[in-house]
């Protein structure tokens, strides 16, 4: 497989979860931007980061914006959320920066199968950092990427940015997920991380918050043991991906591993579409982030003003968003 592009995913992309997080329109304080807009953000799996995190800024939300309800729901993760916005299923989504990128210019996973309009995709802001995490356990005797070989490997869902990534990842250290590897699982993080502790499989991908829950959960009863991207395997990754950088999860981050793991992140970003109203971008933008200390999650530690629209590649920002933005001193573009 030959790709440039972060967006790609292995196989046939089908299915978003239909459960969703019912989020109360209290409308306790803030501006009133309308009368009854009821949204949708569509977030990922429910064991992954996207899904907790996107509950709690739903509601931080409907109690801050007046005349506005948004419900939350479990969605396919980057690729899938961004058709699902591009066909009008739901209105805001979370995806993977680099994902959006791809969307918006038509390659990666969408260049045989392009948006219907990817020119009206619209950036609102960033909200984490999105570090990759391969995962596995001591009792695996897996301690590099190379010893994937041959082993079970959750890839993450299709669809997502983490099948993605993790494609991708391998294929810089020379390993074919199609033929190199014994048996490909396409889970939810959570799932996924339950599978490596039943020893179902020998190692999980997950792009996610650090610490996230799932991992911590699995150290409990595990020897958890995270595997570096490094040398020059890193270096082709980088090359391919412009969006993505190095980044580092300090020893202690997790029960028993005690070494920095070495890894790449990008941004998990807020999008929507050109035609959403500008008076209600601009208060989903304000409320964001003049709320991150309220929101229930060890993510919103990085929800800063500062880095909102860093890493935005060739997606525009929404003009409510900008007009947000600009009030606060930060240059879009």
């Amino acid at each position: 497989m030959t790709t440039t592009h972060f967006g790609r995913t292995i196989g046939a992309r089908s299915r978003v979860a239909a459960a969703t997080i019912a989020v109360a329109s209290l409308a306790l304080a803030g501006c009133s931007v309308g009368d009854g807009n009821d949204l949708t953000l569509a977030t990922g799996s429910t064991g992954g980061t996207y899904f907790p995190l996107g509950g709690e800024i739903a509601s931080v939300w409907s109690n801050n914006i007046d005349d506005i309800s948004v419900t939350a729901t479990v969605g396919g993760a980057s690729v899938e959320n961004l058709r699902a916005l591009d066909q009008g299923e739901v209105q805001l989504i979370m995806s993977v920066n680099a994902t959006a990128a791809d969307a918006v210019t038509s390659s990666g996973d969408f260049a045989d199968n392009p948006l219907a309009d990817p020119a009206d995709i619209r950036a609102l802001g960033n909200i984490y950092p999105e570090i990759l995490q391969i995962v596995t356990t001591r009792d695996s005797g897996i301690s590099s990427i190379e010893d994937l070989r041959g082993k079970r490997v959750e890839m993450g869902p299709l669809g997502s940015a983490t099948s993605a990534l993790a494609a991708q990842v391998l294929e810089a250290y020379g390993i074919n997920p199609a033929t190199d590897l014994d048996a490909t699982l396409d889970s939810g993080f959570g799932d996924a991380a339950t599978n490596l502790g039943d020893g179902v499989v020998d190692a999980a991908f997950g792009i996610l918050a650090a610490p996230t829950g799932s991992i911590e959960q699995l150290a409990t009863t595990n020897d958890v043991v995270l595997l570096d991207i490094q040398g020059a395997a890193l270096d082709r990754l980088l090359a391919e991906n412009p969006l993505l950088s190095p980044h580092q999860i300090p020893g202690g981050t997790y029960r028993g591993v005690d070494n920095t793991n070495r890894t790449v992140t990008a941004w998990a970003t807020l999008y929507a579409k050109a035609d959403l109203d500008d008076e209600l971008a601009y208060e989903l933008v304000r409320v964001m982030y003049e709320n991150a200390r309220s929101v229930q999650h060890s993510a919103a530690r990085d929800m800063l003003l500062n880095t909102a629209v860093d890493g935005l590649g060739p997606v525009e920002v929404h003009p409510g968003a900008v007009r947000f933005y600009e009030e606060q001193g930060i240059s879009v573009r």
